[in-house]
């Protein structure tokens, strides 16, 4: 694949069973970049207080991250509620990846966008924890049952990926309310910033559209829809839903939860 310009990644969710580090591990071989940002949510330790579930994929998607950075890529790691401990390290440099609690990138044609994941902008997540960690664990139980159910439409000869979590949000209406307000929240702090736009994470809910003349982009996830943002050299952004180019047999059967070693590193900061 030639390479991009930026690549845009948010709400991965290490350290869970449902993050799919099997399929962002062919995602990022297929897209190398001079930029890589992490918008939030890359560790879930809000999940990991509860039990962990590190795999051997996880453990590679780390240490391909860690490679880029020592290549030469610039990796910049900015923090979300689920990894909102290392909000106290924000501009320090840990292995090459700076660490910032939110940032302007400018495109190559000139656009400037805030990046920041976005719980700043949800009232549930700034002044209802306890709501927010029970929702995480509903959300958390319908990503894990969709496994299941993908696995079974495949043996039944179904095609195509479907989205039990997404299917959900699409239907509830109260669900829709909340993410327009989001996007509205975060499009209004970009304009007061003077920016062209805003790229965040956050929701699990990716897109890219105009609102009232600025540009609002939402990287997705990697726990249900399997997407990013990636910047071409002229500075287009494109929404890559890699659900949908994955290869198949990544989608044969549910994933397997193997137990491997937490980083160390990790460890600490959970002890923090």
């Amino acid at each position: 694949m030639p390479k991009v310009r930026s690549v845009f990644l948010s709400d991965i969710h290490l350290g869970t069973r449902a993050c799919q580090a099997e399929r962002l591990l062919e995602f990022l071989r297929d897209h190398p970049a001079d930029q890589t940002y992490l918008i939030g949510d890359i560790i879930d330790f809000w999940a990991m207080s509860r039990s962990i579930c590190w795999s051997q994929a996880q453990n590679t998607v780390v240490q391909k991250l860690l490679r880029r950075a020592r290549h030469g890529e610039r990796v910049v790691f900015i923090p979300g509620n689920h990894d909102e401990a290392l909000r106290d390290y924000c501009g320090i440099v840990f292995g090459d990846v700076e660490v910032v609690n939110e940032m302007v990138h400018e495109t190559a044609d000139g656009r400037r966008f805030l990046l920041i994941h976005g719980d700043q902008f949800d009232q549930v997540t700034r002044h209802h924890r306890w709501v927010a960690v029970l929702g995480d664990k509903a959300y958390d139980l319908l990503v894990r049952t969709n496994h299941w159910l993908s696995w079974g439409r495949r043996k039944l000869g179904i095609s195509g990926y479907w989205s039990l979590a997404g299917y959900a949000k699409r239907k509830v209406k109260t669900a829709l309310n909340f993410i327009f307000d989001f996007e509205e929240s975060a499009i209004h702090h970009a304009r007061e910033r003077g920016l062209d736009g805003v790229i965040c994470g956050h929701i699990h809910w990716a897109t890219i559209r105009d609102i009232d003349g600025l540009t609002y982009v939402n990287c997705g996830d990697w726990v249900d829809s399997c997407s990013a943002i990636v910047e071409h050299f002229d500075g287009r952004l494109e929404l890559v839903n890699w659900s949908e180019r994955m290869p198949q047999r990544l989608l044969a059967a549910p994933p397997k939860e193997v137990q491997t070693a937490v980083p160390a590193q990790l460890e600490e900061t959970m002890e923090v």
